[in-house]
């Protein structure tokens, strides 16, 4: 498999400790890193996205209305409107 090489900025103390951590595992920080990305992603559930991409004002609000539940169109308009009242657009 081919690799893609990254740059990443951290704190010093991180990368130190990191890179014992992967020593003692005898593995390379890139692949501890690599597996941590892997895992992170697959624990992932799409509904977890989505409820990433909602500001807090906005998800605080879900479940406060008794009635039909909001669409995913809905609240695709909701955060547009959010977006642009925010940013002025």
């Amino acid at each position: 498999m081919a690799t893609t090489k990254l740059t990443l900025s951290m704190e010093p103390e991180v990368v130190y400790r990191a890179k014992k951590y992967a020593k003692n595992r005898n593995i390379s920080l890139s692949r501890l890193i690599q597996d941590f990305l892997e895992k992170s992603i697959e624990n992932e559930t799409p509904k977890d996205n989505l409820k990433a991409n909602i500001p807090h004002e906005i998800q605080s609000l879900i479940g406060i209305l008794k009635g039909p539940a909001i669409s995913k169109k809905q609240l695709r308009e909701m955060k547009s409107d959010h977006l642009k009242e925010k940013y002025g657009l």
